[in-house]
Protein backbone atom coordinates (compact mmCIF):
# COMPACT_ATOMS: atom_id res chain seq x y z
CA UNK A 1 0.00 0.00 0.00
CA UNK A 2 3.16 2.50 0.13
CA UNK A 3 3.23 2.90 -3.05
CA UNK A 4 -0.33 2.97 -4.17
CA UNK A 5 -2.16 6.29 -4.29
CA UNK A 6 -3.02 8.42 -1.49
CA UNK A 7 -4.26 12.03 -1.28
CA UNK A 8 -2.52 14.05 0.86
CA UNK A 9 -5.89 16.23 1.61
CA UNK A 10 -6.66 13.44 3.83
CA UNK A 11 -4.54 14.09 6.29
CA UNK A 12 -6.32 15.71 9.23
CA UNK A 13 -7.97 15.17 12.47
CA UNK A 14 -11.53 13.89 12.59
CA UNK A 15 -12.77 16.75 14.43
CA UNK A 16 -11.80 19.48 11.62
CA UNK A 17 -13.70 18.09 9.14
CA UNK A 18 -16.93 17.52 12.06
CA UNK A 19 -16.41 21.06 12.68
CA UNK A 20 -16.09 21.88 9.02
CA UNK A 21 -19.63 20.49 8.37
CA UNK A 22 -21.33 21.99 11.34
CA UNK A 23 -19.97 25.62 9.89
CA UNK A 24 -21.46 24.66 6.66
CA UNK A 25 -25.08 23.23 7.90
CA UNK A 26 -25.13 26.61 10.16
CA UNK A 27 -24.59 28.61 7.11
CA UNK A 28 -21.48 29.97 8.35
CA UNK A 29 -18.73 28.40 5.79
CA UNK A 30 -18.75 32.16 3.92
CA UNK A 31 -17.41 34.14 6.81
CA UNK A 32 -13.24 34.73 6.72
CA UNK A 33 -11.22 34.00 9.47
CA UNK A 34 -7.40 34.29 9.86
CA UNK A 35 -5.10 31.42 11.54
CA UNK A 36 -2.01 31.98 12.97
CA UNK A 37 0.72 29.55 13.03
CA UNK A 38 3.41 30.11 16.31
CA UNK A 39 5.45 27.95 18.62
CA UNK A 40 5.83 28.94 22.30
CA UNK A 41 9.79 27.47 22.87
CA UNK A 42 13.24 26.52 21.14
CA UNK A 43 13.84 23.11 20.97
CA UNK A 44 17.04 22.06 23.20
CA UNK A 45 16.61 25.44 25.32
CA UNK A 46 18.18 26.95 22.41
CA UNK A 47 18.50 30.72 21.30
CA UNK A 48 15.86 30.75 17.89
CA UNK A 49 14.75 27.71 15.50
CA UNK A 50 14.64 27.68 11.85
CA UNK A 51 11.43 27.73 9.63
CA UNK A 52 11.06 24.64 7.56
CA UNK A 53 8.61 23.07 5.83
CA UNK A 54 7.12 25.77 4.01
CA UNK A 55 7.48 24.71 0.34
CA UNK A 56 5.70 21.47 1.26
CA UNK A 57 2.49 23.57 2.78
CA UNK A 58 2.01 25.18 -0.24
CA UNK A 59 2.23 22.27 -2.72
CA UNK A 60 -0.11 20.71 0.23
CA UNK A 61 -2.72 23.70 0.01
CA UNK A 62 -2.72 24.59 -4.02
CA UNK A 63 -3.66 20.82 -4.46
CA UNK A 64 -5.95 20.79 -2.03
CA UNK A 65 -9.27 17.92 -3.26
CA UNK A 66 -11.49 15.41 -2.66
CA UNK A 67 -11.97 13.09 -4.76
CA UNK A 68 -14.73 9.75 -5.35
CA UNK A 69 -12.49 7.46 -2.87
CA UNK A 70 -12.42 10.23 -0.49
CA UNK A 71 -16.14 10.89 -0.40
CA UNK A 72 -16.97 7.02 -0.22
CA UNK A 73 -14.62 6.98 3.21
CA UNK A 74 -16.42 10.06 4.65
CA UNK A 75 -19.83 8.71 3.45
CA UNK A 76 -18.81 5.30 5.24
CA UNK A 77 -18.15 7.09 8.56
CA UNK A 78 -22.18 8.22 8.70
CA UNK A 79 -21.39 11.97 10.16
CA UNK A 80 -21.69 13.72 7.22
CA UNK A 81 -24.94 15.36 4.57
CA UNK A 82 -25.24 14.30 1.10
CA UNK A 83 -25.07 18.32 1.12
CA UNK A 84 -21.34 18.60 2.74
CA UNK A 85 -20.17 15.60 0.74
CA UNK A 86 -21.08 17.26 -2.71
CA UNK A 87 -19.68 20.30 -1.40
CA UNK A 88 -16.41 18.48 -0.68
CA UNK A 89 -16.35 17.08 -4.20
CA UNK A 90 -15.83 20.20 -6.05
CA UNK A 91 -13.91 21.92 -3.11
CA UNK A 92 -10.43 24.16 -3.58
CA UNK A 93 -8.85 25.99 -1.45
CA UNK A 94 -9.53 30.15 -2.05
CA UNK A 95 -7.88 31.51 0.74
CA UNK A 96 -4.82 33.82 1.63
CA UNK A 97 -1.29 32.25 2.94
CA UNK A 98 1.28 35.05 4.18
CA UNK A 99 4.21 33.62 5.78
CA UNK A 100 7.83 34.09 6.79
CA UNK A 101 10.44 33.03 3.67
CA UNK A 102 11.15 29.24 4.54
CA UNK A 103 14.49 29.44 6.26
CA UNK A 104 14.30 32.37 8.27
CA UNK A 105 15.35 32.11 12.04
CA UNK A 106 12.17 32.11 13.93
CA UNK A 107 11.52 33.08 17.59
CA UNK A 108 8.77 32.13 20.08
CA UNK A 109 5.00 33.69 19.90
CA UNK A 110 5.23 35.13 16.69
CA UNK A 111 3.17 34.33 13.49
CA UNK A 112 5.65 32.66 10.97
CA UNK A 113 2.30 31.87 9.04
CA UNK A 114 -0.89 33.29 9.19
CA UNK A 115 -3.85 32.08 6.75
CA UNK A 116 -6.78 33.98 5.82
CA UNK A 117 -9.56 32.28 3.90
CA UNK A 118 -13.70 31.40 4.23
CA UNK A 119 -13.87 29.23 7.44
CA UNK A 120 -13.78 26.02 6.44
CA UNK A 121 -11.04 26.43 3.68
CA UNK A 122 -8.53 27.40 7.01
CA UNK A 123 -9.95 24.99 9.44
CA UNK A 124 -9.37 21.84 7.95
CA UNK A 125 -6.18 22.77 6.77
CA UNK A 126 -4.83 22.67 10.19
CA UNK A 127 -3.41 19.41 11.07
CA UNK A 128 -1.38 18.80 7.72
CA UNK A 129 0.17 22.42 8.11
CA UNK A 130 1.32 21.90 11.78
CA UNK A 131 2.62 18.18 10.98
CA UNK A 132 4.59 19.90 8.40
CA UNK A 133 6.14 23.03 9.78
CA UNK A 134 6.59 21.01 13.22
CA UNK A 135 8.88 18.17 11.63
CA UNK A 136 10.84 20.30 9.21
CA UNK A 137 11.63 23.08 11.62
CA UNK A 138 12.30 21.01 14.38
CA UNK A 139 14.70 18.97 12.19
CA UNK A 140 16.36 21.94 10.32
CA UNK A 141 16.86 23.27 13.84
CA UNK A 142 18.75 20.36 15.38
CA UNK A 143 21.03 20.08 12.42
CA UNK A 144 22.02 23.56 12.42
CA UNK A 145 23.43 23.21 16.28
CA UNK A 146 25.06 20.14 14.80
CA UNK A 147 26.68 21.94 12.03
CA UNK A 148 27.65 24.28 14.57
CA UNK A 149 29.24 22.35 16.91
CA UNK A 150 31.05 20.91 14.19
CA UNK A 151 32.80 23.81 13.72
CA UNK A 152 33.20 23.97 9.85
CA UNK A 153 33.57 20.01 9.40
CA UNK A 154 31.45 18.31 6.92
CA UNK A 155 28.29 16.50 8.69
CA UNK A 156 26.44 14.29 6.76
CA UNK A 157 23.15 13.18 7.57
CA UNK A 158 22.88 9.03 8.21
CA UNK A 159 19.10 9.09 10.17
CA UNK A 160 17.26 7.30 7.07
CA UNK A 161 17.17 4.04 8.88
CA UNK A 162 16.57 5.88 12.43
CA UNK A 163 13.84 7.91 10.85
CA UNK A 164 9.96 7.60 12.01
CA UNK A 165 8.68 6.01 8.68
CA UNK A 166 9.70 7.32 5.43
CA UNK A 167 8.24 10.42 5.05
CA UNK A 168 10.29 11.57 8.05
CA UNK A 169 13.47 10.26 6.97
CA UNK A 170 13.36 11.87 3.03
CA UNK A 171 11.76 15.07 4.34
CA UNK A 172 13.79 15.04 7.28
CA UNK A 173 17.22 14.79 4.81
CA UNK A 174 15.52 18.19 3.16
CA UNK A 175 15.44 20.07 6.90
CA UNK A 176 18.67 18.64 7.70
CA UNK A 177 19.98 20.24 4.31
CA UNK A 178 18.60 23.70 5.06
CA UNK A 179 19.73 23.56 8.89
CA UNK A 180 23.54 23.42 7.22
CA UNK A 181 24.63 19.66 6.53
CA UNK A 182 26.45 18.76 3.61
CA UNK A 183 24.87 16.08 2.55
CA UNK A 184 22.90 12.41 2.75
CA UNK A 185 23.16 8.78 2.65
CA UNK A 186 19.60 9.01 1.72
CA UNK A 187 19.18 7.89 -1.44
CA UNK A 188 15.73 9.02 -1.81
CA UNK A 189 16.23 12.21 -0.76
CA UNK A 190 19.10 13.03 -3.29
CA UNK A 191 16.79 11.94 -5.95
CA UNK A 192 13.32 13.93 -4.70
CA UNK A 193 15.63 16.93 -3.49
CA UNK A 194 19.10 17.24 -5.78
CA UNK A 195 20.52 16.97 -2.16
CA UNK A 196 24.61 15.64 -2.86
CA UNK A 197 24.51 12.43 -1.20
CA UNK A 198 27.16 10.19 -0.05
CA UNK A 199 28.12 6.95 2.21
CA UNK A 200 30.78 4.37 2.38
CA UNK A 201 30.46 0.78 3.62
CA UNK A 202 29.09 -1.25 6.06
CA UNK A 203 30.45 -4.02 8.92
CA UNK A 204 28.22 -6.59 6.40
CA UNK A 205 30.63 -5.70 3.47
CA UNK A 206 33.77 -6.42 5.71
CA UNK A 207 32.11 -9.64 7.58
CA UNK A 208 30.71 -11.03 4.04
CA UNK A 209 34.80 -11.30 2.55
CA UNK A 210 36.91 -13.98 4.28
CA UNK A 211 39.47 -11.31 5.91
CA UNK A 212 39.33 -7.55 6.43
CA UNK A 213 42.28 -7.34 3.84
CA UNK A 214 40.43 -9.05 1.19
CA UNK A 215 37.39 -6.66 2.02
CA UNK A 216 39.03 -3.61 1.73
CA UNK A 217 41.14 -4.76 -1.39
CA UNK A 218 38.00 -5.67 -2.76
CA UNK A 219 36.11 -2.31 -2.39
CA UNK A 220 39.44 -0.45 -3.32
CA UNK A 221 39.42 -2.31 -7.23
CA UNK A 222 35.60 -1.23 -7.45
CA UNK A 223 35.69 2.45 -5.92
CA UNK A 224 39.19 3.67 -6.22
CA UNK A 225 38.87 7.03 -6.71
CA UNK A 226 36.93 7.35 -3.46
CA UNK A 227 37.38 4.59 -1.18
CA UNK A 228 36.81 5.09 2.46
CA UNK A 229 37.25 2.39 4.66
CA UNK A 230 35.00 1.13 7.98
CA UNK A 231 37.64 -0.09 10.62
CA UNK A 232 35.91 -0.83 13.57
CA UNK A 233 34.30 -4.31 12.57
CA UNK A 234 37.21 -6.95 14.84
CA UNK A 235 39.89 -4.16 15.77
CA UNK A 236 40.45 -0.16 15.32
CA UNK A 237 44.36 -0.22 16.03
CA UNK A 238 45.17 -3.66 15.80
CA UNK A 239 43.55 -4.33 12.36
CA UNK A 240 41.38 -2.15 10.92
CA UNK A 241 43.29 1.01 10.62
CA UNK A 242 47.04 -2.01 9.44
CA UNK A 243 44.59 -2.95 6.86
CA UNK A 244 43.46 0.29 5.47
CA UNK A 245 47.00 1.48 5.47
CA UNK A 246 48.47 -1.87 3.51
CA UNK A 247 45.67 -1.67 0.83
CA UNK A 248 46.52 2.21 0.48
CA UNK A 249 49.78 1.29 -0.26
CA UNK A 250 49.31 -2.37 -1.88
CA UNK A 251 46.28 -1.41 -4.22
CA UNK A 252 45.99 2.88 -4.34
CA UNK A 253 49.00 4.26 -4.51
CA UNK A 254 50.65 2.07 -7.08
CA UNK A 255 47.78 2.66 -8.94
CA UNK A 256 48.43 7.05 -8.91
CA UNK A 257 45.04 6.78 -6.75
CA UNK A 258 44.92 7.80 -2.51
CA UNK A 259 42.85 6.23 0.34
CA UNK A 260 40.14 9.18 0.97
CA UNK A 261 39.61 8.18 4.47
CA UNK A 262 38.69 5.67 7.31
CA UNK A 263 35.37 5.81 9.24
CA UNK A 264 34.90 4.95 13.28
CA UNK A 265 31.95 3.63 14.06
CA UNK A 266 32.31 2.21 17.60
CA UNK A 267 34.62 2.84 20.86
CA UNK A 268 36.28 5.35 22.15
CA UNK A 269 36.16 7.73 19.08
CA UNK A 270 38.28 10.70 20.33
CA UNK A 271 41.21 8.51 21.75
CA UNK A 272 40.84 5.81 18.47
CA UNK A 273 40.55 8.75 16.11
CA UNK A 274 44.08 10.19 17.77
CA UNK A 275 45.79 7.18 17.35
CA UNK A 276 44.81 6.48 13.99
CA UNK A 277 45.61 9.67 13.22
CA UNK A 278 49.71 9.22 13.96
CA UNK A 279 49.56 6.00 12.18
CA UNK A 280 48.32 7.23 9.15
CA UNK A 281 50.32 10.31 9.50
CA UNK A 282 53.21 7.92 10.28
CA UNK A 283 52.54 6.22 6.74
CA UNK A 284 52.26 9.63 4.96
CA UNK A 285 48.95 9.26 4.53
CA UNK A 286 48.26 13.19 5.91
CA UNK A 287 45.49 13.73 3.35
CA UNK A 288 43.68 10.48 4.23
CA UNK A 289 40.38 12.02 6.40
CA UNK A 290 38.73 10.22 9.83
CA UNK A 291 34.93 10.30 10.06
CA UNK A 292 32.96 9.42 12.99
CA UNK A 293 29.46 8.17 13.06
CA UNK A 294 27.54 6.17 16.06
CA UNK A 295 24.68 8.10 18.30
CA UNK A 296 26.41 11.68 17.81
CA UNK A 297 25.11 15.00 18.45
CA UNK A 298 26.01 18.84 19.46
CA UNK A 299 27.12 17.43 22.57
CA UNK A 300 28.91 14.62 21.86
CA UNK A 301 30.64 16.33 18.97
CA UNK A 302 31.77 19.29 20.90
CA UNK A 303 32.82 17.11 23.50
CA UNK A 304 34.87 15.24 20.85
CA UNK A 305 36.21 18.07 19.56
CA UNK A 306 37.13 19.74 23.09
CA UNK A 307 39.46 16.57 23.94
CA UNK A 308 41.39 17.07 20.61
CA UNK A 309 39.86 14.25 18.67
CA UNK A 310 40.89 14.84 14.79
CA UNK A 311 38.45 13.75 13.18
CA UNK A 312 37.22 15.69 9.73
CA UNK A 313 33.77 14.11 9.09
CA UNK A 314 30.93 13.15 11.32
CA UNK A 315 27.96 11.04 10.02
CA UNK A 316 25.02 12.01 12.20
CA UNK A 317 21.83 9.58 12.64
CA UNK A 318 19.75 8.84 15.02
CA UNK A 319 19.84 11.90 17.60
CA UNK A 320 19.77 14.16 14.00
CA UNK A 321 17.15 12.39 12.55
CA UNK A 322 14.60 12.34 15.45
CA UNK A 323 16.22 15.19 17.37
CA UNK A 324 15.90 12.76 20.04
CA UNK A 325 17.22 15.32 23.30
CA UNK A 326 14.14 17.41 22.24
CA UNK A 327 11.66 15.65 19.98
CA UNK A 328 8.50 17.91 19.87
CA UNK A 329 8.51 21.35 18.21
CA UNK A 330 5.03 22.49 19.29
CA UNK A 331 3.94 25.01 16.24
CA UNK A 332 0.18 25.39 16.89
CA UNK A 333 -2.74 27.31 14.73
CA UNK A 334 -5.00 29.04 16.57
CA UNK A 335 -7.76 31.63 15.37
CA UNK A 336 -7.26 35.14 15.90
CA UNK A 337 -9.81 36.99 13.64
CA UNK A 338 -12.81 36.59 12.21
CA UNK A 339 -14.45 38.88 9.79
CA UNK A 340 -17.69 40.32 10.61
CA UNK A 341 -19.75 42.91 7.90
CA UNK A 342 -16.78 43.44 6.26
CA UNK A 343 -15.20 44.17 9.63
CA UNK A 344 -12.02 42.15 11.65
CA UNK A 345 -13.01 41.38 15.28
CA UNK A 346 -9.88 39.60 17.31
CA UNK A 347 -9.97 36.89 18.88
CA UNK A 348 -8.11 35.77 21.87
CA UNK A 349 -7.30 32.42 23.72
CA UNK A 350 -6.98 32.34 27.36
CA UNK A 351 -5.30 30.24 29.78
CA UNK A 352 -4.79 29.64 33.44
CA UNK A 353 -0.76 29.42 31.97
CA UNK A 354 0.01 32.61 31.12
CA UNK A 355 2.46 31.59 28.04
CA UNK A 356 -0.93 29.95 26.27
CA UNK A 357 -2.61 32.96 26.06
CA UNK A 358 -2.53 34.29 22.15
CA UNK A 359 -1.29 37.07 20.58
CA UNK A 360 -5.46 38.17 19.31
CA UNK A 361 -6.55 39.97 15.65
CA UNK A 362 -5.09 40.84 12.37
CA UNK A 363 -1.07 41.94 12.74
CA UNK A 364 2.36 42.61 11.19
CA UNK A 365 5.37 40.81 12.85
CA UNK A 366 8.13 43.13 12.09
CA UNK A 367 12.11 42.02 12.65
CA UNK A 368 13.75 45.02 14.30
CA UNK A 369 17.93 45.78 13.40
CA UNK A 370 20.25 48.17 14.60
CA UNK A 371 22.91 50.30 12.87
CA UNK A 372 25.21 47.25 12.70
CA UNK A 373 22.34 45.39 11.01
CA UNK A 374 22.05 42.37 13.97
CA UNK A 375 18.33 41.49 14.66
CA UNK A 376 17.58 42.77 18.29
CA UNK A 377 13.53 42.19 18.58
CA UNK A 378 10.65 41.14 16.99
CA UNK A 379 8.00 43.54 17.33
CA UNK A 380 4.09 43.54 16.72
CA UNK A 381 1.86 46.17 15.21
CA UNK A 382 -1.56 46.25 13.85
CA UNK A 383 -2.16 45.69 10.09
CA UNK A 384 -0.93 49.43 8.18
CA UNK A 385 1.15 50.33 10.88
CA UNK A 386 4.41 51.56 9.96
CA UNK A 387 7.17 51.93 12.46
CA UNK A 388 8.64 55.52 12.27
CA UNK A 389 12.46 55.48 11.79
CA UNK A 390 12.77 59.20 11.75
CA UNK A 391 12.40 59.49 15.35
CA UNK A 392 12.82 57.47 18.22
CA UNK A 393 10.15 54.69 17.94
CA UNK A 394 8.01 53.83 21.30
CA UNK A 395 7.47 50.55 21.95
CA UNK A 396 6.21 48.31 24.71
CA UNK A 397 7.68 45.11 26.46
CA UNK A 398 4.66 43.11 27.17
CA UNK A 399 6.34 41.64 30.33
CA UNK A 400 7.12 44.90 31.88
CA UNK A 401 4.70 47.13 30.21
CA UNK A 402 5.02 49.93 32.69
CA UNK A 403 9.08 51.01 31.43
CA UNK A 404 9.52 53.64 28.72
CA UNK A 405 11.80 52.26 25.85
CA UNK A 406 12.67 53.45 22.45
CA UNK A 407 13.96 51.79 19.41
CA UNK A 408 16.53 54.60 18.26
CA UNK A 409 18.42 54.23 14.66
CA UNK A 410 16.57 50.94 13.78
CA UNK A 411 15.71 49.65 10.98
CA UNK A 412 12.13 47.44 10.33
CA UNK A 413 12.11 44.57 8.54
CA UNK A 414 8.16 43.48 7.42
CA UNK A 415 8.59 39.62 7.85
CA UNK A 416 5.29 38.18 6.44
CA UNK A 417 5.24 37.86 3.05
CA UNK A 418 1.95 36.58 1.02
CA UNK A 419 2.47 33.74 -0.85
CA UNK A 420 -0.74 32.40 -1.82
CA UNK A 421 -3.34 35.23 -2.68
CA UNK A 422 -7.15 33.66 -3.55
CA UNK A 423 -5.62 30.11 -3.66
CA UNK A 424 -3.22 30.79 -6.25
CA UNK A 425 0.82 31.23 -5.65
CA UNK A 426 1.96 34.16 -6.33
CA UNK A 427 5.91 34.08 -4.85
CA UNK A 428 8.01 31.02 -6.60
CA UNK A 429 9.42 28.77 -4.07
CA UNK A 430 12.87 29.48 -3.97
CA UNK A 431 15.93 26.27 -4.60
CA UNK A 432 16.59 24.33 -1.90
CA UNK A 433 20.24 25.79 -1.91
CA UNK A 434 19.02 29.19 -1.54
CA UNK A 435 17.04 28.32 1.62
CA UNK A 436 20.23 26.56 2.89
CA UNK A 437 21.97 29.70 2.33
CA UNK A 438 19.69 32.70 3.28
CA UNK A 439 19.96 30.23 7.10
CA UNK A 440 23.67 30.58 7.09
CA UNK A 441 23.65 34.39 5.94
CA UNK A 442 21.26 34.88 8.63
CA UNK A 443 23.51 33.48 11.19
CA UNK A 444 26.53 34.98 10.19
CA UNK A 445 25.50 38.65 9.68
CA UNK A 446 21.98 39.44 11.57
CA UNK A 447 21.94 37.36 14.91
CA UNK A 448 23.94 37.70 17.46
CA UNK A 449 26.44 35.30 18.80
CA UNK A 450 25.20 35.31 22.16
CA UNK A 451 21.78 34.24 20.45
CA UNK A 452 23.60 30.63 19.37
CA UNK A 453 25.38 29.71 22.19
CA UNK A 454 24.06 26.27 23.28
CA UNK A 455 24.10 26.93 26.95
CA UNK A 456 21.75 30.43 28.23
CA UNK A 457 21.63 31.91 24.85
CA UNK A 458 20.51 35.48 24.95
CA UNK A 459 16.66 35.93 24.21
CA UNK A 460 15.40 37.35 21.49
CA UNK A 461 12.40 39.78 22.65
CA UNK A 462 8.81 39.85 21.48
CA UNK A 463 7.49 43.64 21.73
CA UNK A 464 4.41 45.80 21.03
CA UNK A 465 3.52 48.87 19.25
CA UNK A 466 1.59 50.85 22.05
CA UNK A 467 -1.51 50.40 19.67
CA UNK A 468 -1.23 46.68 19.30
CA UNK A 469 -0.63 46.21 22.86
CA UNK A 470 -3.92 48.16 23.98
CA UNK A 471 -6.05 46.48 21.92
CA UNK A 472 -5.04 42.88 23.16
CA UNK A 473 -5.21 44.52 26.69
CA UNK A 474 -8.54 46.18 26.03
CA UNK A 475 -9.60 42.52 24.37
CA UNK A 476 -8.31 40.82 27.22
CA UNK A 477 -10.29 43.68 30.04
CA UNK A 478 -13.96 43.16 28.01
CA UNK A 479 -13.58 39.25 28.51
CA UNK A 480 -12.53 39.26 31.97
CA UNK A 481 -15.90 41.69 32.72
CA UNK A 482 -17.93 39.13 30.74
CA UNK A 483 -16.81 36.59 33.56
Amino acid sequence: MQHERRNISMLMDLYEMTMAHGYFTKQDNTDRVAFDVFYRRNPDKGGFAIFGGLEQVLEYILNLHFDEEDMAYFKSLHLFSDEFLEYLRNFKFIGDVYAFKEGTIIYPNEPIMTIVAPLIDAQIVETAVLTMINHQSLIATKANRIVRAADGRIVSDFGARRAHNVDAAVYGARAAFIGGVNGTATVLAGQQFGIPVNGTMAHSWVMYHDSEYEAFKSYAEVYPDSAVFLVDTYNVLESGVPNAIKVAKDILEPNGHRLKGIRLDSGDLAYLAKQARCMLDDAGMNDCKIMASNSLDEYTISSLLNQGGPIDIFGVGERLITSKTDPVFGAVYKIAGVEKGGVWEPRIKISESVEKITNPGLKQVYRVYNEAGRAIAELLTLPGEVPSTEKPYRYIDPEKPWRELYYENCTFKNMQELMIKGGNQIVPSPTLESIRTYVQEQLAHEIWPEEQRFENPHRHYLDMSPDYYHMKMDLLNRIGRKK
